[in-house]
């Protein structure tokens, strides 16, 4: 696997992202970038049965087919050395295969936005500092994207007999 500099190498975003995966306990785990692949390899050290698969920073799509969904998938030290186009990719399929989570760990990236990472559904968790900069997390859940809104129910519509039956 080709590697490129993973500049997100810090004791705080080692620890954010450890708490990520504690707190989610995940049984598949995909990692991109060398600090997710440590993160993700420690995790399945001390959990029986854990399946972590590795994407390679340079061509995360190459190896992309996925057979089976990831509960937490993790990516450092890759947006900031892709075209944007072949990480906005990355991101869309991780988000449509249907991850449970993702958590994106970004540096300075050309190209990459705020509202490019708000558009693919993901949100702004936290600011982190490490010798290279700033860092940036932002996350993805699939439990929590879409949240339920109080008129979206029967008794708020008009025809509240209709409610599940038709569909256009």
């Amino acid at each position: 696997m080709a590697e490129m500099t993973d500049n997100s190498n810090s004791d705080a975003a080692r620890e954010t992202l450890a708490r990520i995966i504690e707190t989610s306990s995940p049984a598949t785990l995909l990692s991109c970038g060398s600090l997710a692949t440590e993160i993700s390899r420690m995790w399945q050290k001390h959990q029986d049965g854990v399946d972590v698969r590795t994407l390679d920073t340079i061509d995360p799509n190459a190896r992309l087919h996925i057979d089976r969904v990831a509960d937490l998938a993790l990516i450092t030290g890759t947006l900031e050395h892709l075209p944007h186009d072949e990480g906005a990719l990355l991101l869309g399929q991780l988000r449509n295969y249907g991850t449970h989570q993702i958590a994106v760990l970004v540096g300075e990236a050309p190209g990459w936005a705020f509202t490019d990472f708000i558009g693919l559904g993901f949100r702004r968790h936290a600011e982190l500092e490490n010798d290279n900069g700033a860092l940036t997390l932002y996350t993805y859940n699939l439990n929590t994207y879409n949240h339920k809104r109080a008129w979206n129910n029967p008794e708020n519509w008009a025809n509240p007999e209709m409610w599940g039956k038709a569909w256009w």
